[in-house]
């Protein structure tokens, strides 16, 4: 099984660059305004997109997701209208790798065999769901895999030798590397350390890796992308959107610009990170 992830990791492999992973909630703060940064984020620079899936209990988000997620359930975002964004965004982009992010609960309400089937419909190439640990495979993991959809894993800094096994067995795309113990957006990672993991989970799986949680510009993104495989942001994305709305939680005019001017920045610092390729 290839997918979009899979070719578009190979793509920046050649290039010598790591990938630039995004991070939006559907439905934050309404359906309009999230099409209209999926459309747009690839020209910022995003290479891949993680969109997430909101729901009342992200256990693994900081504050910034959090919020997000309560913005978009306020104005009645589902499952199935995330699903339908995915679908017009892909009318237009046929190339850029798009996976659902969030918690294993609402996909469970909606129907696992119902939401594969949709999802790979709707363009959809993988999905990261935090809450399902691989003794659980068989809930969706292995599904979707079945469906054509990769199902990308966490790895964390208390993930020790005796476990990545078990966590990469049937990994996915690419995997997703937690470089602080908390939540999201709550701390810069000591690079140093984000250097030593990625060696260390490189010796146990073929997957690219990229590393998210705590990248919030430029510099932090440049760091990451010299010894990654991918820089992930979302928190720092969030929260630009967030200030960027008007004192009832709606959209201006400038929120849209809010986004993708941070994207190019932070897209700007992944690329300075750029080698020739061996």
């Amino acid at each position: 099984m290839t997918t979009r992830i899979d070719s578009r990791f190979a793509e920046l492999a050649r290039e010598g660059r790591a990938a630039l992973v995004t991070f939006i909630m559907g439905g934050d703060p309404d359906l309009e305004t999230t099409l209209a940064l999926l459309k747009a984020l690839p020209a910022a620079g995003a290479d891949v997109i993680e969109l997430g899936m909101p729901f009342t209990d992200p256990m693994a988000d900081g504050p910034a997701i959090q919020a997000a997620g309560l913005r978009a359930l306020a104005t009645h975002t589902t499952l199935a209208k995330v699903l339908k964004l995915a679908a017009e965004f892909r009318k237009a982009d046929t190339a850029t790798p798009l996976i659902l992010m969030g918690y294993y609960n609402p996909i469970y309400v909606y129907g696992v065999p119902r939401f594969l089937t949709d999802a790979k419909a709707a363009g959809v190439d993988g999905v990261i769901v935090v809450d399902l640990p691989p003794e659980e495979d068989s809930e969706l993991c292995l599904p979707a895999q079945e469906a054509g959809l990769a199902f990308i894993r966490l790895a964390t800094p208390t993930t020790d030798d005796a476990r990545l096994p078990t966590v990469l067995a049937h990994t996915a795309g690419f995997v997703y590397y937690v470089s602080i113990t908390g939540i999201t957006g709550a701390a810069t990672p000591d690079y140093s350390k984000v250097a030593a993991a990625v060696a260390r989970l490189k010796r146990h799986t073929a997957l690219p890796v990229a590393v998210g949680f705590g990248v919030k510009n430029a510099e932090n993104a440049a760091a990451i992308a010299k010894v990654a495989d991918g820089v992930v942001v979302g928190s720092a994305l969030v929260d630009a959107l967030r200030k960027s709305l008007d004192a009832n939680g709606h959209a201006t005019a400038g929120s849209v610009a809010a986004v993708t001017d941070l994207v190019r920045e932070i897209a700007a610092g992944v690329r300075s990170a750029a080698h020739q390729p061996a």
